[in-house]
């Protein structure tokens, strides 16, 4: 059963549409002051971009009604901008593919787009350049279906201005949407990133941040354990909701446990609660074993919480 979604919500998403759709022109008669409709421009790209294909296959990935493709394609293939050709496998399919004529009309258009593009893009400062990048990129996570989700292109990297304010902003927020944890935890973990950013030794205290497809999905960091020194201590694992299924917690821990062995630590501890199950198993799969538990309230509610340690 989908979510309830608040009346505000929808109305927010329907006047970002509006607005968009007027600020790259697609209201307009042609797109791009061409002879083109968007969706006459969408058929276009496809057939560059695949080099043939069938009406079939082109109505499936835009979503088109056939027969409202059809008339596009027979006045593409009217106007000597595509070319059919009967399958040689099936005489039921016939291929499009772009003309001479077709693939220079294509060709101004995909100029005249990345042009506006890069115009839109201009008008912005560097930093507001990136933040736009990225809620972009957040914002197709999120409304992409799985199939659609691909992969995912995971990088594991150093800290820049700006990532640990997201990674306490993202443990307060997450851990009170999944688990009622109120502000308490969120001022620890900003207790601990600032004490990171403001103390570590970068030769034995080390951050990574994951990203997936380029946007910030997950964050660790290692430092030395306050009671023994020979001890590396991970902390404030976290992968967002957006990351999950692509192992960024597997590699994030990896990572800390290579960097803590190349060091000269002579082994690793952490802490956590027993609610966090999925951490957990990524502990365990990684060779940590549970070295005590005890009872505390904290956060908000009565935990259990966990020390697991491991040696190298």
């Amino acid at each position: 059963m989908p979510n309830v979604v608040q009346s505000t919500h929808a109305e927010a998403l329907r006047e970002f549409n509006r607005f968009y759709t007027r600020r790259i022109g697609v209201l307009e008669e042609g797109l791009l002051s061409s002879p083109f409709t968007l969706t006459q421009a969408r058929v276009l790209f496809e057939l560059a971009q695949r080099g043939q294909a069938s009406a079939n296959e082109i109505g499936d990935c835009l979503g088109l009604d056939a027969g409202y493709l059809s008339r596009i394609l027979r006045g593409f293939v009217s106007d000597g901008l595509v070319a059919r050709k009967p399958s040689t496998h099936d005489r039921r399919c016939t291929w499009l593919s772009l003309t001479a004529a077709g693939r220079r009309a294509f060709a101004k258009l995909d100029r005249g787009s990345q042009a506006q593009a890069a115009a839109m893009l201009g008008d912005l400062s560097p930093d507001k350049r990136e933040r736009l990048l990225d809620g972009m990129r957040s914002m197709r996570r999120l409304l992409e279906t799985p199939q659609e989700h691909g992969g995912g292109r995971v990088t594991i990297r150093a800290p820049r201005p700006g990532d640990i304010g997201w990674a306490i902003e993202r443990h307060g927020r997450l851990y009170a949407d999944e688990y009622g944890w109120n502000q308490e935890f969120e001022a620890l973990v900003a207790t601990l990133f600032a004490d990171f950013a403001t103390r570590h030794d970068p030769e034995r205290e080390r951050m990574w941040i994951a990203e997936l497809d380029g946007v910030r999905a997950g964050c660790v960091f290692v430092v030395q354990n306050a009671d023994d020194p020979t001890l590396a201590q991970l902390r404030c694992l976290l992968v967002d909701p957006e990351g999950r299924g692509h192992g960024l917690g597997r590699r994030l821990v990896e990572r800390c446990i290579a960097f803590a062995r190349a060091a000269g630590y002579r082994g690793m501890t952490l802490w956590t609660n027993d609610v966090l199950v999925s951490a957990r198993r990524i502990y365990e799969a990684a060779g940590f074993a549970l070295a005590k538990e005890y009872r505390h309230h904290s956060f908000g509610h009565d935990l259990a919480g966990q020390i697991w340690t491991r040696d190298f």
